[in-house]
């Protein structure tokens, strides 16, 4: 045991037993040279991973033939490209045809009370005060028709959801059943913080917490309640999803 790196003499610790334990120990986590790096690794300073060149070029090849959902948009032969392109003119007129439904207290009584014309304008409401701004996105200002964006009164005609508002626990089971009474393939946007997760409500016994547990939902917009343009940018968001969709693809590579 050297001197120099305990810092501790000889006759110090031939003295006290303690300080020959002392020495035994400071020698022992004594910091040892770091060995050089493997030619074939790279050591990332933000995460502090090793990834080898081997598993780069792996990861590089299988997403070259196809491996992620990005890969989808690049046919690997003539039947995905047709496909593809089949899946590109149906994305396109979705896009331009969207039906949302907005879920309403006036849709769920439709089989108890005949509902007039009038009426049946009524369902394109919401829950609650958030309606007022999706009534705002329809209305001439932002004009929502030139997107191909039309409310429908019916569950069967539609193929989006907007929930609009508070949920509670009384209105779960009717949403799920409107839902289920939609054709695929549907979509359901999150309309404000009480249809996200609760919102003012959140600690209410009779809300639910967040739509999401009673239907899937696609697409979430903060707020409370949230602008029409908050809205409006949802929808487009949601078009871009549309056109991303590649569900022939998916389907030739099962």
């Amino acid at each position: 045991m050297q001197t120099v790196r305990t810092g501790l003499s000889p006759m110090l610790r031939q003295s006290r037993p303690s300080a020959s334990i002392l020495a035994r120990s400071i020698a022992t986590s004594s910091p040892r040279p770091a060995s050089p790096p493997s030619p074939r690794s790279s050591t990332s300073v933000a995460s502090g991973v090793t990834v080898t060149q081997d598993e780069a070029s792996r990861a590089f090849d299988l997403a070259k033939v196809g491996s992620n959902q990005l890969s989808l948009e690049t046919p690997r032969n003539g039947v995905e490209y047709a496909l593809g392109t089949m899946d590109k003119i149906v994305n396109w007129a979705r896009q331009g045809s969207m039906w949302p439904m907005v879920s309403f207290p006036f849709i769920l009584m439709g089989r108890r009370a005949k509902l007039s014309r009038r009426t049946n304008e009524l369902t394109t409401f919401g829950l609650a005060c958030c309606a007022v701004e999706m009534m705002h996105m329809a209305a001439a200002r932002y004009d929502q028709d030139r997107l191909g964006v039309v409310f429908r009164a019916s569950p069967r005609q539609s193929d989006i959801m907007i929930v609009a508002g508070t949920l509670t626990n009384k209105m779960a089971p009717s949403l799920r059943k409107v839902y289920d009474q939609m054709p695929e393939p549907r979509w359901v946007i999150s309309m404000g913080s009480c249809a996200n997760g609760g919102g003012y409500y959140h600690y209410s016994y009779s809300v639910v917490r967040g739509c999401d547990r009673i239907v899937p939902v696609d697409l979430y917009v903060p707020g409370c309640p949230p602008t029409a343009e908050a809205l409006l940018y949802g929808m487009l968001q949601l078009q871009r999803k549309m056109r991303r969709s590649r569900k022939g693809v998916q389907w030739y590579r099962r």
